[in-house]
């Protein structure tokens, strides 16, 4: 092979790796992009998919909805349709939990209840929370608690402060108690929602 094929062979060889070269970086710069974005559709092609079954599944769940409503199934939201209403209906399940807790009202009273005006209401889900203190003894105390949070429609107990007290004063009581605790809390729950997302009171 003469000295002139051979500078031929070598320079369509040079060629064709900067053609293959070219390829590459052409697929890197257009052709991977859009291999992302077809990736990308076809996820939420599924997605949609996923969300369409739930929403021709809506009808069946709100009939599920209305026969318990119908049927009197306690509501997780509070009763009430009003925050006001509902925070004297809070007060009294608070009275009520803690006159079952304790025989006779000696081992635990409510110092205080306060209504707490709830910032930032303007969600969907409002709430209606109380600021209470309560004396009590342990076991009156989990009673309480307990009771609170296992209740229909949902209540919460949040900010929780225990501190121990060696001698204890029940309101209506002259007999000072031996033991027992100083209890802080926040109790809340939430408004049921209006129809178009209003809230009541």
């Amino acid at each position: 092979m003469s000295r002139a094929e051979q500078e031929r062979w070598l320079a369509l060889g040079l060629l064709a790796g900067l053609l293959a070269a070219g390829v590459a970086v052409a697929w890197s710069w257009f052709a991977a992009p859009f291999a992302e974005v077809d990736a990308r559709i076809a996820d939420l092609r599924a997605r949609d998919g996923r969300l369409r079954g739930l929403l021709l599944q809506q009808p069946q769940i709100q009939e599920r909805l209305a026969a318990l409503e119908a049927r009197g199934a306690p509501s997780d939201f509070l009763a009430e349709p009003t925050a006001e209403l509902a925070t004297a209906a809070l007060i009294q399940q608070l009275e009520r939990v803690v006159a079952d807790a304790s025989a006779g009202g000696r081992g635990c009273a409510i110092v205080n209840r306060t209504p707490i005006e709830e910032a930032g209401q303007g969600s969907r889900y409002r709430r209606v929370t109380v600021q209470v203190r309560l004396r009590c003894g342990n076991a009156e105390t989990l009673a309480v608690l307990h009771a609170l949070e296992s209740a229909r429609p949902y209540l919460f107990v949040d900010a929780l402060g225990i501190s121990a007290q060696r001698f204890f004063a029940v309101p209506g009581s002259a007999q000072l108690q031996q033991g027992g605790l100083d209890v802080t809390f926040n109790l809340y729950g939430y408004l049921r929602p209006a129809p178009g997302g209003g809230n009541g009171g």
